[in-house]
């Protein structure tokens, strides 16, 4: 059997919350169990770490470059008004649906590129020019057709095996909006590494992709990733199915996380809801603080990656960590389960 590749990801930190954290203790296997009880729905905990490829709906603008020319050089598409993050739908009128399809259609001739910008649609017509170093015709532009991460899974149906992790979307930096997605895949992840977050600069899970595709990954909202496994991963689910809670349930008070680190087990550790406000944005519905010795000596608090660690409260998910506060690793946000939940509907 040959060698895989290590690919290391990292998944950008739009927010990863934290909670008060006490305790943590290793997490044993858990066995499958009945999916209601007392007429309330129940679903699998997560806490395990999982990485995402998918293929972005249209090609994103991702850097300029100069082209040699007999001119000297030149930038074709910077210069008819093109910008990084615009990201482009057509081109010559067509449907792209990977890079394939922008390098085909670079030829001496001038090629019309239909782009978005902050919501609008617009449409620009330049012509390629003839690299002196290489004889191609090249646009000056790099594009980017696939984005990739990893994140934590935060819950699991038992009778069908979708998911749901994040707690938010995996976002474009210069919107702040979900990335528009076409298909995606869901693979394993094993933590290697992590970088320990500090006042002023959030630290980091460090991965790698650890096998092929185990899912497919169907929607990026704002409220989390969502997908279907192949197979329920029971060896890795930290307890039996718990009922999920309504909003109204969530309450001021303690509460626990299940999150995975670079010892890849699954455990626990304990944290305080602080205040709860359900009108501030999607997916900041209340504010935790850490408070256990051993998290945030390892990670200083909650860290990139661990966005979509699940929420237990009373015996129930009430939601997910989904940002950190830059100026206080200890501090930060989560999103109520039912809004996770109604998004993945």
């Amino acid at each position: 059997m040959g060698h895989m590749k290590k690919k290391k990801v990292f998944l950008p930190c739009i927010a990863a919350v934290l909670g008060l954290i006490i305790n943590s203790a290793a997490v044993t296997a858990a066995v499958p169990s009945d999916i209601y009880s007392g007429g309330e729905r129940l679903v699998y905990p997560g806490g395990m770490p999982f990485g995402v490829k998918f293929f972005t709906d249209g090609l994103v603008i991702v850097g300029f470059a100069d082209v040699p020319c007999e001119a000297g050089s030149s930038t074709p598409a910077y210069d008819a008004g093109l910008r990084i993050n615009d990201r482009i739908t057509k081109v010559n009128g067509t449907d792209v649906t990977g890079s394939g399809d922008l390098l085909g259609a670079i030829t001496g001739e001038p090629i019309e590129i239909t782009y978005e910008r902050e919501g609008e649609e617009r449409r620009v017509i330049f012509t390629p020019v003839l690299s002196s170093e290489d004889g191609k015709f090249k646009t000056g532009m790099w594009v980017r057709d696939t984005t990739a991460g990893i994140g934590t899974v935060t819950y699991i149906i038992p009778e069908t095996g979708e998911f749901g992790g994040l707690g938010h979307g995996i976002c474009d930096p210069a919107t702040g909006e979900p990335v528009k997605m076409t298909r995606g895949t869901v693979m394993d992840v094993e933590i290697s590494g992590i970088t320990k977050g500090i006042c002023g600069t959030p630290g980091e899970l460090k991965g790698f992709f650890k096998s092929d595709k185990t899912g497919v990954l169907l929607g990026n909202t704002p409220c989390g990733v969502y997908g279907v496994l192949a197979h329920i991963p029971y060896d890795k689910i930290p307890q039996p199915a718990l009922p999920v809670a309504d909003k109204e349930d969530v309450e001021e008070g303690p509460a626990w996380i299940w999150s995975t680190l670079d010892d890849n087990q699954v455990c626990r550790y304990k944290i305080e809801i602080v205040k709860i406000d359900e009108d501030n944005g999607e997916n900041r519905n209340f504010e935790i603080v850490v408070n256990d010795d051993k998290l945030i000596g390892r990670t200083g608090g909650i860290v990139q990656g661990m966005s979509g660690s699940p929420i237990i409260q009373d015996g129930k998910l009430v939601g997910a960590v989904t940002h950190v506060l830059i100026n206080d690793p200890t501090k930060g946000y989560g999103i109520f389960i039912e809004n996770m939940l109604d998004a993945a509907e």
